[in-house]
């Protein structure tokens, strides 16, 4: 069936098509694609594709090189066009998109050499303007694009048309925006590396193609995309001229589509259909809105508020604010592994065992500080036997400045001991020749990768030992996926799953908290996440103890839950903050500037704390007890 199809609200200036995972909306790309060659096919045609790079077409091209390889998809009748390319840039550079499209898609089908194109980064300046001229000839030539697949930069660029792109724009050399050289600094591991320029299709050149798909996962995606699909069309979101255009497809997952009025606010659009936490979140929504605290709320509010369905429903204000603040007040607990001798009908974590056997994940040996470390604290405060389980080494986070000097700190101490000093000179001297001569992007050689990665542990136990964390209670699990070297990782494999099962059955653990990124189609957290609840799956209904077993996620490295979705907020009074701060500042590495800071410029504490904060001031503002700060952690069923 093709993914085209209406609006689905009067919102929406674009049909939007939501997927429950990235993965399913990549295969029904996939395979949309896979039926415009077939057809093409059977009438003996070439077809044009128009393709993109990024992280967002991955899983698309892994699914077509699986159609390839095991249903026989031929690609020798077709015929592509990449979008882009960074100016200057090598084909044979690891950043370069020659490079990406080879690796996803080209070497592994039947695509012709001589049918790819993609914009040569290499030209000198002054052939530029005829090669971009020639490049829009040849797609002409081949009776233009049938089908142009899209991703979307926070800026709203599509291809490089960065914000200022005009919709008759063609094929050209353009400066790219802030944002997106932010953006691009995870594959160039600094931002100064990233090229300031790029070659791009223009955007009258992608709204020539007869049709055009465009996909978005993660949040991270959510705002931009809600301007693009809602908002008018301007050349400060390059991507909304595509309203303009007969046959567009926004394919996206529901973590994209999270800003989207039938998502974020259905009431708006029409009848809903309420249940507690649709109600939980429209009053929060109300209470928000109105800068009134919810028990303040009125009937006339809720009517103003196009929630006059909603007071149907409960019968009057009163009863519903009360029920709404009741709930979001059982939230809150001073005792994240349970109150002993207590009630505990009404609070998120048991009381019973009074001392719990707490397992920490963190995807990376600094994450549980970061996200929870107020809480990994009032854990060993209250005497639970905490255990923190760090899910991957973190190595490639590690500067070659840290490997270097962890490497003369080795020598010196051999020296200074005099102790196996000629074998550390040969060892020392095969990283600094390695350092010296390593090219941006190179993978790390096993001693480079094996010093980061020791020096992220010596970090992480730092930090346990800081929190009052029993040391046979640290574990380094080192997952096989991400020991690549570099950021691209392997898939979840069949030892990461095991070695995730074997720390479970030996901990028995009452509670577990991990993180809980599910919004991250990309990311590390994701996959540590995957591999938890793999290894439930497996356990649960073999161990007695995963029956009585509570997970709970935990966010706040890269972003926050919304208030409507916590199930368990821990106040953190000032000096709680300040003793996770310190923890935090164990983790030297990460100190001052990450290797990968991502979009946001701060430090991790800094990240950390505001969004502690500003999940307490919203409790303040709904109405609740004011605290200093406050951490925020969603119940997974299993």
């Amino acid at each position: 069936m093709e993914v085209l199809n209406y609006p689905e609200t009067t919102f929406e200036k674009l049909p939007v098509t939501i997927f429950d995972d990235a993965q399913e909306g990549a295969v029904t790309l996939a395979y949309e694609i896979a039926e415009l060659i077939r057809s093409k096919q059977r009438r003996g045609e070439m077809v044009v594709l128009g393709l993109a790079t990024g992280s967002s077409p991955i899983s698309v091209y892994r699914e077509l090189v699986r159609l390839h390889r095991e249903e026989g998809l031929s690609f020798r009748n077709v015929i592509t066009f990449n979008l882009d390319e960074y100016y200057p840039m090598q084909p044979d550079e690891l950043q370069s998109y020659v490079y990406f499209m080879h690796e996803h898609l080209f070497k592994h089908i039947d695509i012709l050499p001589q049918n790819i194109h993609i914009p040569d980064g290499t030209l000198p300046i002054d052939k530029v303007k005829d090669y971009c001229q020639a490049y829009e000839k040849q797609i002409e030539e081949c009776g233009g694009l049938d089908l142009q697949l899209l991703g979307i930069g926070r800026t709203g660029h599509i291809g490089f048309n960065e914000p200022g792109s005009a919709i008759t724009s063609t094929t050209r050399l353009v400066k790219l925006d802030p944002l997106t050289i932010t953006d691009a600094a995870k594959d160039f591991i600094k931002e100064e590396y990233v090229p300031l320029r790029a070659l791009t299709m223009g955007v009258g050149t992608i709204m020539k193609a007869r049709k055009i798909m465009l996909m978005a996962w993660g949040e991270g995606k959510a705002k931009i995309l809600h301007k693009t699909v809602e908002g008018r069309v301007s050349d400060e979101v390059p991507a909304s001229f595509l309203q303009l255009h007969p046959r567009v497809a926004v394919v996206v997952d529901q973590w994209a589509a999270t800003e989207l009025t039938r998502v974020k606010t259905p009431w708006l659009v029409g009848m809903c259909s309420w249940d507690d936490n649709l109600i939980r979140r429209a009053v929060i929504w109300l209470s928000l809105k109105t800068q009134k605290p919810i028990l303040k709320l009125t009937d006339e509010d809720y009517k103003d508020g196009s929630l006059s369905d909603l007071l149907v429903e409960a019968g009057n204000a009163y009863n519903l604010n009360l029920k709404v603040f009741n709930a979001i007040q059982r939230t809150i607990t001073g005792w994240p592994g349970g109150k002993p001798n207590s009630n505990d009908t009404h609070r998120p974590e048991r009381a019973e065992p009074a001392i719990k056997r707490s397992l920490i994940f963190s995807p990376h040996p600094d994450d549980d500080v970061i996200s929870m470390g107020g809480t990994l604290l009032r854990l060993v405060d209250q005497g639970h036997d905490v255990h923190v389980a760090y899910q991957t080494s973190g190595n490639i986070a590690v500067f070659d400045d840290d490997a270097r000097r962890y490497a003369d700190f080795a020598l010196d101490f051999a020296q200074k001991m005099n102790v196996g000093v000629a074998q550390m000179q040969q060892e020392h001297d095969k990283v600094v020749e390695f350092l010296r001569h390593k090219k941006l992007g190179e993978e790390d050689s096993p001693l480079v990768q094996d010093i980061k990665a020791l020096i992220r542990k010596g970090e992480a136990a730092a930090a346990c030992r800081f929190c009052g964390v029993k040391e046979p209670n640290v574990h380094f699990m080192n997952m096989p996926f991400y020991e690549t070297g570099q950021v691209k990782k392997k898939p979840l494999g069949e030892a990461d799953i095991q070695a995730v099962v074997d720390i479970l059955q030996q901990i028995k653990p009452h509670q577990i908290f991990a993180a809980g990124d599910l919004r991250d189609p990309h990311g590390t957290h994701r996959v540590c996440l995957d591999a938890i609840f793999a290894a439930l799956a497996r356990l649960k209904g073999k161990e007695a103890w995963v029956e009585d077993c509570n997970l709970w996620l935990y966010r706040g490295a890269w972003q926050e839950w919304d208030v409507e979705e916590i199930e368990m907020a821990v106040p953190i009074s000032p000096e709680e903050l300040l003793r996770k701060r310190k923890a935090i500042f164990k983790h030297q590495s990460q100190k001052d500037s990450a290797v990968f800071p991502g979009n946001d410029k701060r430090e991790f504490w800094q990240r950390s704390e505001d969004r502690n904060h500003t999940t307490a001031k919203l409790y303040d503002k709904l109405g609740l007890a004011e605290y200093e700060a406050m951490e925020a952690f969603v119940r997974h069923r299993f």
